[in-house]
């Protein structure tokens, strides 16, 4: 039941901060109201002002007076509250005793000016009024020891101040971290549609070459056998597709949806042979130990030879495509040409396939050109090796 109470009680507190514009925890507002009472209690009791209530007493009414608007509203009022402090201090010190409390409702009131007044005019104000009090009380009041405690103001607005910076660089900390959050949430967003765009693309592309293909047998050859047989390799690749779909986005999960390791660069000549079962002639040619080549480079590399033969399939059909690869001490060096059509078949699409390998290329910190060399168009990415 205290914990309850405890939890609504700062949730109250920390919803009146943020409506009045402070950044300050909620104890540290709970904690200048309990020191200013505790310094306001003493004072009194110093005067002997409290039983039976002197007309002194007024100040102790003044400095709770912000925490019953409080309680009553929910609304905090820094100014209010300030100038509460400095006139309870005023009320005090028209009796000063020695050693005197009063004076210290003066430097609370500074430390809170300091660390929440948002104008230096403010701050100054509010300093300035605590120092003329005390002279007044030292001259025409007989306090003792006012230079002291005007001493101890200045060194409670330098805590304030010093609250002030401690809080803004914890905004600003948190303000960055916030960013830095939003941006690998994006990244990782990023990297898993490019997953998903690869996959999908290049499964439906080979369904579409087994469909027609299927087709075809039907319409032309009137070859059941050999239309069954492209339909059972469109079902095999939508079966891998969604298997892939799954990984890709078990991703986001928090853990892992399977075992089942990401393709890599020895998948690609299962990857070429698909596509060219598909109806798609491709050749591959691949030299060199597929051993040097990393996990993360060998998925970069798969997904972009995956991309270059989709769009083959989309905006060259009936070409004619390769794809070399050479893994050596000095790096990886892939090469995916195809012949250009007569026409080139336009899309409606964004081609985001080309932009997805540049990416994919610069995450590798791989060079990657693509673009049309006489009658060919060649994609070709070298991927340093590590430094030995």
């Amino acid at each position: 039941m205290l914990r309850i109470l405890r939890d609504r009680f700062r949730a109250r507190v920390q919803v009146s901060l943020t409506r009045a514009g402070l950044t300050l925890p909620w104890w540290g507002a709970l904690c200048a109201s309990a020191v200013s009472f505790v310094f306001t209690a003493v004072a009194l009791v110093q005067r002997d002002a409290l039983l039976p209530p002197e007309p002194i007493a007024l100040a102790g009414l003044l400095v709770i007076a912000p925490s019953v608007i409080w309680t009553i509203t929910n609304w905090i009022m820094p100014w209010v509250r300030m100038t509460a402090l400095i006139v309870a201090a005023s009320i005090l010190l028209l009796e000063p005793v020695l050693p005197d409390f009063a004076p210290l409702l003066l430097l609370v009131a500074a430390t809170e000016a300091g660390s929440v007044l948002r104008t230096t005019w403010g701050i100054a104000i509010v300093t300035v009024a605590g120092e003329a009090v005390l002279v007044v009380a030292g001259i025409w009041g007989g306090l003792i020891g006012g230079p002291v405690y005007m001493v101890a103001i200045l060194l409670g607005l330098s805590g304030g101040l010093m609250v002030r910076w401690y809080t803004r660089v914890l905004d600003a900390e948190r303000v960055n971290r916030d960013a830095s959050r939003d941006k690998a949430l994006l990244a990782e967003r990023q990297r898993i549609a490019r997953e998903v765009h690869d996959v999908v693309g290049h499964s439906l592309s080979i369904t579409l070459l087994h469909l027609t293909g299927a087709r075809r047998a039907l319409q032309q050859d009137r070859d059941v056998d050999e239309a069954i047989e492209a339909l059972t390799e469109a079902e095999q690749v939508g079966r891998a597709a969604m298997a892939d779909i799954r990984r890709t986005v078990g991703l986001l999960a928090d853990t892992p949806s399977g075992s089942t390791p990401l393709p890599g660069v020895e998948d690609i000549a299962t990857l070429v042979e698909r596509t060219r079962v598909a109806g798609l002639a491709v050749r591959y040619t691949q030299e060199g130990d597929l051993g040097r080549v990393g996990a993360s480079e060998g998925l970069g590399l798969y997904r972009i030879v995956q991309e270059s033969l989709v769009n083959v399939v989309k905006h060259a059909p009936g070409a004619t495509a390769e794809v070399r690869l050479n893994a050596g001490r000095s790096g990886a060096k892939l090469i995916v040409s195809n012949t250009l059509p007569a026409s080139v078949r336009r899309s409606s699409e964004d081609g985001s396939g080309l932009a997805g390998m540049a990416v994919r290329a610069a995450q590798l910190g791989a060079d990657l050109n693509a673009g049309p060399s006489g009658k060919q168009w060649i994609v070709e990415v070298t991927v340093p090796g590590a430094p030995s």
